[in-house]
């Protein structure tokens, strides 16, 4: 598909999304099972309108798990699979999917395990597009403050959560700090696959067959409690290294982070 005739979908989808009832339940469709979402259409109808105009225009279709942080979380919605971008050298050039206009954040909810969440721009709380992200932890502390929280705006079923563990469980290889693919998830990819050069194929990749909408109905999460974010007060200032932050902690979070101007979270 045209990327002009892409954006002209996801543009149809956006306008689609915006009269017809907001979905509570969409099925990610994955190649290790399926994730099951409960949106939180009340509490950030912004953020939810925007995901579905992603899912209703097929957008999401054919992408794949591009980031996962042990213990973290699992990242996807950025890039379709291509297979002109197999080779080890070539998986970086991946465009990244067509993007409607940034949506509003909504930092309502907390950031608690078997959360998703958007991904954005550091130093930019307004900049969610496309990417979001799955916690595999509960991550309030540090992503209920940073860049002006991260919006939560589902939450994944207990069933779910075994696919999204198994997720971030799988080998990782960096192939770019400063991509998106600094910690790509892979199956079936063994350490000889990668001193041969192996291609990753979509069969080596965690891929996203499809996102559906499986329940329409507003009502269908309402004996969910989601978790309302605290906002902290954020620590002094402190004064910027040349060359980077301090931290050791700091420096793990930013391992295989895309730089940039990606979308991320820390």
């Amino acid at each position: 598909m045209r990327l002009t005739a892409l954006k002209a979908s996801l543009l149809t989808g956006l306008l689609a999304a915006s009269v017809a009832t907001h979905a509570t339940i969409v099925k990610i469709e994955t190649s290790l099972g399926d994730i099951e979402v409960n949106l939180f259409d009340e509490y950030t109808p912004e953020t939810v309108e925007n995901f579905l105009a992603y899912v209703e225009s097929g957008a999401y279709d054919n992408t794949f798990f591009h980031r996962s942080v042990k213990g973290f979380v699992i990242q996807a919605g950025g890039f379709a699979y291509d297979d002109n971008f197999t080779a080890l050298n070539r998986v970086h050039l991946t465009p990244h999917i067509e993007e409607l206009p940034p949506v509003v954040n909504e930092p309502v909810l907390s950031n608690q395990r078997g959360t998703i969440a958007m991904a954005k721009v550091g130093g930019d709380p307004n900049s969610a597009q496309a990417e979001w992200f799955i916690n595999v932890s509960d991550n309030s502390a540090n992503l209920d403050n940073q860049n002006g929280g991260f919006t939560a705006f589902g939450q994944v079923s207990e069933e779910g959560m075994a696919v999204v563990d198994a997720i971030n469980n799988l080998r990782v290889i960096n192939l770019g700090a400063r991509t998106a693919f600094g910690s790509l998830p892979l199956r079936n990819y063994t350490d000889l696959d990668y001193v041969a050069r192996e291609p990753i194929t979509d069969q080596k990749r965690v891929m996203i067959l499809s996102v559906t909408v499986t329940d329409p109905a507003v009502d269908t999460a309402a004996d969910l409690e989601p978790v309302l974010a605290i906002k902290q007060s954020p620590p002094p200032p402190k004064k910027k290294k040349s060359g980077g932050a301090a931290g050791a902690e700091y420096l793990l979070l930013l391992a295989g982070l895309v730089l940039a101007r990606r979308k991320y979270c820390k």
